[in-house]
């Protein structure tokens, strides 16, 4: 018995020494972005070659838990940038779940209230857990990671967007080297409007389409400027709201566009090295399915 011992301690030891990465294996050094199937709604994951985490958005009051657990499953314990983009359900409903299973760092919502359950479930976990929310504003940085320019593109502070709360949308680039993301959340073409006026380079390699892919956002104006290689809609299948609608599938085709769907595809995972940009599948398709 001690001798089969000795034997085990032995190939342990070598084992270690030798550096194998049977027992531990690290991640490798990349800027992942994950559009986590939420079904009608919207959750991001992005996580560094630092392993610093954002997550925008976190699905609807009944994918709360569905997000928690994948986020968990990616090794991820803390989350370093939280952004709200807007109030509604789909988009911040299982937010209070992520804040109160995880260590939070910095959180952002644009400055717009809503008085819904949901939003108040929201305010509450984050009192809970001592956050200050602070404002998503046109311009703002985003301290996420070395090397990488992180700012809100939308709203503009203090503009008076009225009561559509799609307009206060908090709009999202992420810069990494030589590639980059913009995630829309539901700004619609006045946000797309100001953003053209407010900044001279918007290119992006990869766009998360606004409002689910809706005809009220993705002017041609607009994704000409931002002029993506893939864009990625996140939606439910056979949605009631027919998203993504036929306006922007033919668009996209007549670009040619690669699209990604949540609702054909699941979760997508789109990888960068900063000069180079794979995804875990190939695109989806242009076809309009009618909502029931």
């Amino acid at each position: 018995m001690k001798k089969t011992y000795l034997s085990f301690l032995f190939i342990f030891i070598l084992l270690i020494s030798s550096g194998c990465e049977i027992f531990v294996s690290e991640r490798e050094p990349l800027l992942e972005v994950h559009f986590i199937d939420v079904g009608q709604g919207d959750a991001s994951l992005i996580i560094s070659p630092n392993d610093k985490t954002m997550l925008i958005d976190a699905g609807d009051n009944s994918k709360g838990r569905e997000v928690v657990e994948y986020i968990k499953r990616q090794g991820v314990r803390k989350i370093d940038v939280l952004i709200g983009t807007h109030p509604h359900a789909d988009h911040i409903g299982g937010m209070d779940d992520v804040i109160n299973s995880f260590e939070i760092g910095e959180f952002y919502m644009p400055k717009k209230i809503h008085t819904t359950k949901t939003f108040e479930d929201v305010l509450l976990a984050a009192k809970s857990k001592g956050l200050t929310i602070k404002e998503a504003y046109e311009g703002r940085e985003i301290d996420f990671d070395t090397n990488i320019d992180t700012r809100f593109l939308s709203p503009i502070k203090d503009k008076n967007y009225s009561d559509e709360l799609n307009l206060y949308s908090a709009v999202v680039r992420i810069v990494y080297n030589e590639d980059s993301f913009i995630f829309m959340g539901d700004a619609e073409a006045p946000n797309e409007e100001d953003i053209l006026k407010s900044f001279d380079d918007i290119k992006s390699d990869v766009i998360k389409l606004g409002h689910h892919g809706s005809s009220t956002s993705t002017t041609k104006e607009f994704l000409d400027k931002v002029s993506p290689y893939a864009a990625v809609v996140s939606a439910g299948y056979k949605n009631k709201y027919s998203h993504p609608h036929k306006e922007i599938l033919t668009l996209l085709e007549e670009n040619s566009i690669s699209l990604y769907r949540t609702d054909e595809q699941g979760t997508v995972v789109f990888k960068s090295s900063g000069n180079e940009i794979t995804v875990n599948q190939d695109p989806g398709s242009y076809i309009y399915r009618k909502g029931n």
